[in-house]
């Protein structure tokens, strides 16, 4: 199956993915249009290469980004952290970038978007953290600058990679201040793996088990 872009239609197979070259700001939003609510294909907008970028992950990539997100969500009950997240959503930056991250948490500016359906990157704050699993396309970090996440996470063969913000640039680090107690790089390819392989639920509960064992 070839992809199909056209003004009405977006139609990529899973794995699948597209690069248009010399595109606009209007042209990105165009695409989120004519998307509407397929959320399974995503979009990115690069103004600095004019590049848009189409999407379509495999069926591993969502049960890898399902996982990693129940992982996240244990991790800040455990910290005794409130949040609120989403998935999808589309970070903007007008004229400048469009991400698509596979899920992000607020943290400690979840105050500012309680009750909002749609976060704009103008007046709200960008997410305290993302995480961005790559298996069908790889993650550029410094797609993040224009956004200014504070915290990123990329899950990529088998491995995690930690990212923070300093105002200019990401640099890599090797654990979360989130979650300074845990060795993430360690644990978590060790339970996102295990879900595969054993199930979700299984899964869930042993790292939960885990998490309970530290704290006592």
């Amino acid at each position: 199956m070839l992809p199909t872009i056209t003004p009405t239609q977006i139609d990529i197979p899973p794995g699948g993915e597209v690069i248009l070259r010399h595109q606009t700001w209007d042209d990105y939003e165009a695409l989120l249009h004519t998307r509407a609510d397929k959320a399974a294909i995503k979009i990115t907008f690069n103004a600095a290469t004019q590049e848009i970028r189409l999407m379509s992950p495999l069926p591993r990539h969502g049960k890898v980004s399902a996982t990693l997100t129940d992982l996240v969500k244990s991790l800040l009950r455990f910290q005794a952290y409130d949040w609120e997240s989403f998935d999808p959503i589309t970070l903007k930056r007008f004229q400048q970038k469009g991400l698509e991250p596979d899920h992000c948490f607020y943290i400690q500016n979840r105050a500012a978007i309680l009750g909002k359906e749609r976060i704009d990157l103008d007046s709200d704050p960008p997410p305290d953290l993302v995480l961005e699993v790559d298996l069908t396309s790889l993650t550029d970090i410094q797609d993040y600058e224009d956004i200014g996440v504070p915290e990123v996470w990329i899950y990529r063969a088998r491995s995690l990679q930690i990212y923070q913000f300093d105002g200019q640039h990401y640099q890599e680090q090797e654990n979360s201040p989130h979650f300074p107690q845990i060795d993430l790089k360690q644990i978590i390819p060790t339970y996102v793996e295990q879900a595969w392989l054993e199930g979700s639920s299984v899964t869930w509960r042993a790292f939960e088990q885990y998490l309970n064992e530290i704290k006592n």
